[in-house]
Order: C-alpha cells, then structure tokens, then sequence
C-alpha cells in the first residue's frame, strides 16, 4: 500500500461515517498571528475547539500537510535522529466538535487499523494517558484489547502539546512501541475536552 492510498483509503472511511473532508491548509496560516506553520492537523480547526467558530458541520477529516519548525513544546531536535520525526509531513486526523467522543472515536480508530487496513489484531498495542481508566476499560470494552496490550504513559511519553495547553492522547501501536524495545508506526489519538 502506498502513501497515497493510506491517505485516501483514510479518507474515504471517515467520509463513510458521515465526516465532511476538508482541504489541507496553508503551510503559512493566513488569520493566525500565533503561528509561523502549520504544525498540527488540528490548527485549522483552532478557532471551532475554542469556541469562537462555529461550522456546518460536526465532524471533518484531513490530511494536513505540517511543518516542524522549531517553538518552545516542539521536537524540532529529533528531526533526523528517529524514523518518526520529520522536518515535512502530513497529519491524518478525524475531528469531532461535540458529536462523538472516545468510545466512538476508539470504534473508528481500530476498524480502520484493523479491517480497512488490514493490520492484525495480535500485533497491536494502545496506550493511555496514567489516569485514564475510562480510555482504557473502553479500548477493552469496544475494541476487545486484551488488559496486557494497554500501557499507560504520562505526560512525556503520552501528551501532545500545543502552546501551554497539554491534551492527553492516547495511541495504538502496530507491533510495538518505544517501551517495548523498537520504534512503532503509531497512530495517535487525540481526546478532546468536552
């Protein structure tokens, strides 16, 4: 499978669940004065997570073309140092504003991982934020992952962080992850507060 066909096929599937596909925008934000680049699948949708824009829809996919670029929570230094970092790269995200929240997002998250594109089930581990029980009963209950293939991290190893605001996500890994002795392809999800 190609890099385009991960990105369509990614697309299609949330289209499928009634999520409006929006266009990748600028590498410069135009209405943005806190941004340089875009570095992040979720800057266009800034202003609806605030509360100060309201759209026709509620709920939307992109494949957001980013830029890393260096800033105060950035990881600018791992640019070139692991396979996972780097200087130009595309964000898959889906989005919710207030119509779904983890159990739906967990649902969509492993159908498409596990039958859409096909990974094995056996191979896959998910994290958790160290707190979260909720995230991690649900990963059990809805996506049946066995107790022993969810880690909880903390805030180093499983925050994402954009200007002074941490949001806990939680991520799937196919085969492994950091702490399990090899760099993972990881899918990362990010939970949004109500």
């Amino acid at each position: 499978m190609t890099g385009n066909d991960i990105r369509q096929r990614f697309l299609d599937f949330f289209h499928a669940r009634n999520h409006r596909v929006v266009r990748s925008s600028s590498l410069v934000p135009a209405n943005d004065p806190t941004l340089l680049f875009t570095n992040a699948g979720m800057n266009q949708f800034k202003e609806v997570f605030q509360g100060l824009e309201k759209r026709d829809y509620s709920r939307a996919a992109s494949s957001q073309k980013c830029v890393r670029a260096g800033g105060k929570h950035n990881d600018l230094e791992n640019v070139g140092y692991t396979r996972r970092h780097h200087t130009f790269f595309e964000m898959l995200g889906n989005f919710s504003f207030g119509d779904y929240f983890k159990a739906e997002a967990i649902e969509f998250a492993w159908d498409l991982i596990t039958k859409d594109y096909g990974l094995p089930k056996d191979r896959l581990y998910v994290t958790v934020f160290r707190e979260d029980d909720e995230a991690e009963a649900l990963w059990q209950s809805v996506a049946g992952v066995p107790k022993d293939r969810i880690f909880r991290l903390d805030e180093k190893d499983n925050f994402w962080q954009m200007g002074h605001r941490k949001l806990p996500t939680a991520a799937f890994c196919w085969n492994c992850c950091n702490r399990f002795g090899r760099k993972p392809a990881c899918v990362r999800k990010t939970w949004r507060p109500r």
